[in-house]
């Protein structure tokens, strides 16, 4: 899920609707600026067990590379942003100095020659130009999530220290929004696809052959090391020697990435809510699924000291009240006002999406189960998944659902435990995450499904070590659901020249979500003050 088992990782800053809606104002699509290379599918399988090397690249890929001077000496031509429409006065004022502009990347560094991309960039620029320390890129994970949206959507998010000195800049990655967005079904299509109840063997093989009759030229290079090297070449564009960076959820991958193929030019990184690059699929969904277990328990038991609550008084009892209602609507699923279903999967998808926003997000879980079990009706709910599978009002989807798989099978998720192998995960799945494993235990272990992807990747999980000179920030949270806390101590020691920022509480990634540590990120970020080790802060 990214909340469904197909975007888990996505955090909730800006949610997939409001970002879907700002795109339009500001991004332009992907092109190409010469014939289109043949489809390159590599033979080799993605190992299912972690390297202890990096992947190698064929050949440089960063500034030193004569192939790639143009793209490195290119120049931004900013313009004022669209306006989107549909926004208040108030918006309208809080946007009014963003720019917007597209930057040009080969579609694969392999052979630069081949053709190109436009990638999506907005900026916002630093309130004292004169103290200006450069650019901040920043990503609000996915994968699927637009820094497009993120920095539109969020004028004021970073107001303060870090706004004063640093340009805020998003771009969108591959296959993202702007940046040769993917959407391979139709909308009607789609709301069957994400909520069925009954997949059937060819529920993966569905997308994937959408995706490749549409998008068969860019799926092959859609991969996060091709978007790390985009990233370097949006540094050099922007005029900075070194990139400062601040990635959220499946950003700290991308972070990651590029502080490994460019560990010369890694200068502040900030990777919050940590996912660790050495785990492989299988390994990565059951550690993810435990979270969401974790979660769940955590939200029915505070459930249950409240009145009311749909879910009784018991709080040994409460999650498992909760886990057989939302099963049990694959026999009895609920009619809404609209005249849509309310399936299983659609809610479980909106349980899932709530538990993202920590205890914030419990009293409105709360008050849209007690609508579904106590009267039976399920709008509410229907809207949180929605909300969470990134459907508007009018029935329209964002691209993130395509791009979530895309970018993980290029990314190498392929391996396909079967015989013993897949039946002993599927016994440590049940033994770590019985509740929400329990709806749809295949799907729960591959999600995205790459079994039948039309393309193949050579990128192996594997350890990122950085050899950057400056420290990285690895920010972890104890009750984060979505990247547990353990992903994050393990990336800290992985990385080998980092440091691990502790958030107390619930709910996925820190920044938003703890006075404290956003002092600690920002005074990283502006003064270049590394967080002393051990430190630990408490949700606001």
């Amino acid at each position: 899920m990214i909340i469904r088992t197909s975007r888990r990782a996505l955090p909730v800053a800006v949610s997939a609707a409001t970002a879907v809606a700002l795109l339009a104002g500001c991004t332009s699509g992907g092109s190409s600026s010469a014939p289109a290379p043949a489809a390159a599918s590599a033979t080799a399988l993605a190992s299912a067990t972690p390297s202890a090397t990096p992947t190698p690249t064929a050949k440089p890929t960063g500034a030193d590379d004569p192939a790639l001077k143009a793209f490195y000496g290119q120049q931004l031509a900013w313009a004022p942003c669209r306006n989107d429409g549909d926004q208040s006065a108030e918006d309208q004022a809080d946007t009014s100095a963003l720019q917007c502009s597209t930057l040009k990347v080969p579609l694969d560094y392999a052979a630069p020659d081949g053709g190109t991309l436009d990638v999506a960039v907005i900026r916002n620029p630093a309130v004292k130009q004169d103290q200006r320390i450069g650019s901040l890129i920043l990503n609000p994970g996915g994968p699927g999530g637009s820094g497009v949206a993120m920095v539109k959507g969020g004028p004021k998010r970073f107001d303060g220290p870090v706004h004063d000195r640093y340009d805020l800049v998003g771009f969108d990655p591959r296959g993202v929004g702007g940046t040769s967005s993917l959407n391979c079904l139709d909308d009607r299509t789609r709301d069957g696809w994400l909520n069925t109840d009954e997949a059937g063997a060819d529920h993966g093989k569905q997308l994937a052959d959408a995706c490749q009759a549409k998008y068969a030229r860019v799926l092959p290079f859609v991969s996060t090391r091709n978007t790390a090297r985009d990233m370097d070449v949006l540094r050099s564009a922007l005029g900075d020697r070194k990139l400062s960076y601040l990635g959220m959820s499946y950003g700290t991958y991308l972070g990651s990435l590029y502080a490994e193929e460019f560990p010369d030019r890694a200068g502040r990184l900030v990777l919050d809510g940590a996912t660790s690059p050495s785990s492989t699929l299988i390994q990565h969904n059951i550690e993810q699924e435990a979270g969401f277990e974790r979660s769940l328990k955590a939200f029915a038991a505070d459930c249950a000291a409240k009145n009311p609550c749909p879910l009784g008084k018991d709080p040994d009892l409460a999650a498992g009240k909760l886990a057989d209602f939302l099963d049990g609507l694959k026999d009895k699923p609920l009619k809404t006002a609209k005249g849509r279903t309310l399936t299983s999967t659609a809610a479980w998808n909106g349980v899932i999406g709530r538990l993202y926003g920590g205890e914030q997000a419990w009293a409105g879980l709360r008050n849209a189960l007690g609508w579904a079990m106590v009267r039976g009706e399920g709008d509410d709910l229907l809207a949180l998944a929605d909300d969470y599978n990134g459907r508007d009002k009018d029935g329209r989807y964002g691209p993130s659902t395509d791009a979530y798989t895309a970018i993980h099978c290029a990314d190498g998720a392929t391996d396909a435990p079967s015989g013993e192998q897949l039946q002993a995960a599927l016994s440590d799945l049940a033994a770590k995450a019985p509740l929400v494993s329990k709806h749809d235990p295949t799907a729960a272990l591959f999600d995205p499904d790459c079994r039948v992807w039309p393309f193949r990747s050579t990128e192996k999980p594997h350890v990122v070590k950085s050899t950057a000179a400056t420290p990285i920030v690895v920010v972890g949270s104890t009750g984060d659901p979505a990247t547990p806390y353990a992903w994050a101590e393990k990336l800290t020691g992985e990385l080998g020249n980092a440091v691990l920022l502790t958030r107390e509480g619930e709910g996925h990634v820190a920044y938003d979500r703890s006075a404290c540590v956003r002092a600690s990120v920002n005074a990283f970020l502006v003064d270049g003050t590394v967080p002393a080790a051990g430190t630990r802060c408490t949700t606001d």
